[in-house]
């Protein structure tokens, strides 16, 4: 092998050994405490070694061939497994990285500049752009969304001029979304309100709060979970990520406060003269050993966010993280969703979709259910609970499924032996109120769970 050909051909090794490693993860659950952690730590691991490699070989891969966009491609997947992990950690760290690579692909103008007809170098450059985009929506950089989303219109009427028999309707969906998804949060949400996330200048710490410290003082509950659930039709989102989502997403991280969240990637200069980027150079920071925990603030609580689940995903998403929920700690449930109020009679259920056996395993589970509450029943206050646990529900399915994907009140009540705050977020908000608050007064296993419905 000649000498000048094994920079090229172990560049292309780690390439695709990267590769290899990074389909194994990409497809992971964000979901879940022991998800792939094992794999992830070799996927990050890989892209390190690559990145080192090329900055250390540049000039020769260069003279071998190596394009521009090949180097945006390496550090738009860098960018993808810290979004990746930020989505399944919470920790802000993550998406600052990955909102450094991204910015960095956009100032080195990585995709920029390649020939027009490279058909397969344009989409990788689009999805840079809805990536960023992402990213940059949840770190509430309002400035950056909208030079990207120029950039992302621009970028789709070139193609569309010079790919004529190629189909970008998809990407124009992609336009108008977050488009409306911009107009929409914007016009109401007041420019000088607080930010939705909780700021450690602006917000007294929660143990600071009077009826917080007495709850405290009774038993101590750890926030460490949340499920973030959206299922509408027509409603306002970008790419997975609902309006009504983003703005919970938010809600229940800390502003981050510590020198990381200034960190921007540093400019390398030579001689005292900064580089020209427009070359073949342009080097990003890759420290994954640096520490950038805040300590000043509490950890972010971790959540699943589930984009029109089935049915049984939601219930698998809820009892998996239920399970994992570590001792002395609540789980927060925030469900959004349509409801059909009114009464459903066993005809009804087994005419729209629901088989015998089907409506017989409902019967029996509310049968079960009045069994095991009937001893304390008659001592709540002389109230009885509801009659039918199946007359209200929220609805995640398509048009005319029908029961096999509704979610009963019944459904929430194994899950409230552990610790659990939950949001309902529905026209139909008052059954899972009514349902719930008798099942915790009546059992003891039950007295953890709270219940907030809201109707907007």
């Amino acid at each position: 092998m000649a000498e000048e050909d094994v920079v090229p051909k172990t560049f292309r090794a780690l390439v695709e050994s990267a590769d290899r490693k990074f389909a194994r993860v990409r497809d992971l659950p964000s979901y879940g405490r022991a998800q792939g952690q094992h794999y992830f730590q070799k996927v990050f691991k890989a892209y390190m070694r690559l990145w080192k490699y090329q900055q250390e070989h540049r000039a020769e891969l260069v003279k071998a061939g190596l394009n521009r966009w090949e180097i945006g491609e390496i550090a738009g997947r860098i960018g993808q497994l810290y979004f990746g992990q930020y989505m399944r950690t919470s920790e802000a760290r993550f998406l600052v990285e990955a909102y450094i690579f991204y910015e960095a692909i956009l100032k080195r103008r990585y995709f920029e500049g390649c020939g027009v007809k490279d058909l397969r170098v344009r989409f990788k450059e689009l999805r840079f752009y809805a990536r960023f985009l992402l990213v940059s929506l949840i770190l509430n950089r309002a400035e950056m969304v909208k030079v990207v989303v120029e950039k992302l219109r621009a970028l789709i009427d070139d193609c569309k001029a010079n790919f004529r028999e190629t189909n970008f309707k998809e990407w124009k969906l992609v336009e108008q979304e977050i488009l409306r998804f911009i107009n929409i949060d914007t016009t109401f949400t007041i420019p000088s309100s607080r930010p939705f996330r909780y700021c450690a200048m602006l917000n007294c710490h929660p143990n600071s709060v009077p009826y917080v410290a007495r709850f405290h003082a009774k038993k101590v509950l750890k926030f460490r979970d949340a499920i973030l659930m959206s299922y509408h039709r027509n409603e306002v989102k970008f790419a997975e990520l609902t309006l009504d989502v983003y703005r919970m997403l938010q809600c229940l991280e800390w502003e981050p406060s510590g020198s990381f969240y200034q960190k921007h990637p540093a400019e390398p200069k030579e001689n005292g003269v900064a580089v020209d980027y427009s070359g073949a150079s342009g080097l990003i920071d890759m420290n994954l050993a640096a520490d950038m925990t805040d300590p000043a603030l509490p950890p972010n609580p971790r959540k699943a966010i589930l984009y029109r689940p089935s049915l049984t995903h939601l219930i698998a998403v809820m009892a998996t993280i239920c399970e994992e929920l570590p001792p002395e700690s609540i789980m927060l449930v925030y469900l959004s969703a349509s409801g059909t109020p009114g009464q459903i009679n066993t005809s009804h259920v087994e005419t729209s979709g629901g088989s015998r056996r089907t409506r017989k395993s409902m019967l029996t589970s509310h049968s079960s259910l009045e069994q095991n509450c009937s001893a304390t029943e008659s001592h709540i206050n002389g109230v009885k609970g509801p009659s039918d646990y199946y007359n209200d529900y929220l609805w995640l399915g398509p048009k005319g499924n029908g029961g096999s994907s509704n979610l009963y009140p019944g459904d929430i009540i194994p899950f409230t032996r552990r610790p659990l705050f939950l949001i309902i977020d529905s026209d139909s908000s008052h059954a899972f109120k009514a349902g719930l608050t008798w099942c915790r007064k009546g059992r003891e296993s039950c007295s953890s769970a709270f219940t907030i419905e809201t109707n907007f």
